[in-house]
């Protein structure tokens, strides 16, 4: 693998911050939605610990689950080529005439 430029690092600089704020709102809403009923409808104990824990559990899970896929996705991303790689292309006129 090559030099990388400025432009390629601050794209995964950036890829990596979206992939962290996307990952860590999806699973804030995952452990809300679980563990609402403990917080907001006055579940007691033993329910009550049970649904927070379960809702831990299950951020932890989404925010693993879509943290991967969103840097796995970009992994795999085709890189943009410089223009100077490309051939040239019999009969066809260049941009410079």
């Amino acid at each position: 693998m090559g030099r990388r430029t400025q432009a390629e690092r601050d794209a995964d600089t950036v890829e990596i911050a979206y992939a962290l704020f996307v990952a860590a709102s999806l699973a804030g809403g995952t452990m809300l939605a679980v563990a609402s009923p403990a917080f907001f409808f006055g579940v007691r104990s033993p329910g009550e610990g049970t649904l927070v824990r379960a809702g831990m559990i299950a951020g932890v899970a989404v925010f693993l689950a879509v943290l991967v896929a969103v840097l796995l996705r970009h992994g795999r991303a085709p890189r943009p080529r410089d223009p100077s790689d490309q051939p040239s292309q019999p009969g066809r006129t260049s941009p410079d005439s």
